[in-house]
């Protein structure tokens, strides 16, 4: 099985919107109706290019996962002007393929496109289950990093 990763382009927004209905769907999230989600989806990406930098993974021509490089500028220091960070963010794989390396490669794709833009740091907001996959791969817990959660959620 040869996995291929690429960044996504705006013409691959029906198809990220469909994984994600997918992601979602597995989690048990259908808040909206698939076809107004995926309008939505398909619209929220085209308007977020220039922040949320999608990948995607295929087998044999099929698209089988995605993942997502949110990028952020930081206020300046005197030490360093130009602090960006970015966040992995809606990393996903079908369910036939998961431990077989398609996850691996759109996360190295994703890493890759951090330190090629000179990323101060990346987060991750990960799912119990994947912890252990981001530890593998050179994520480390943050103490330091805190949560605030409005509590009208």
């Amino acid at each position: 099985m040869r996995v291929t990763v690429r960044r996504a382009v705006a013409e691959d927004s029906p198809a990220l919107a469909r994984l994600r209905w997918q992601h979602s769907e597995e989690r048990g999230h259908q808040d909206l109706e698939r076809v107004a989600f995926l309008d939505h989806f398909t619209s929220w990406t085209l308007d977020h290019l220039g922040t949320h930098l999608a990948f995607l993974a295929e087998v044999d021509g099929r698209l089988v996962g995605m993942a997502w490089l949110m990028l952020a500028d930081r206020v300046p220091s005197p030490r360093r002007p130009d602090r960006r960070t970015g966040d992995v963010q809606s990393v996903y794989v079908v369910p036939e393929l998961r431990n077989a390396g398609v996850g691996q490669a759109l996360l190295d794709a994703v890493l890759a496109e951090a330190r090629n833009r000179e990323l101060e740091h990346v987060t991750v907001h990960s799912s119990d289950r994947a912890v252990p996959f981001y530890l593998r791969r050179g994520f480390r817990d943050a103490p330091t990093w805190l949560d605030w959660v409005p509590e009208a959620r």
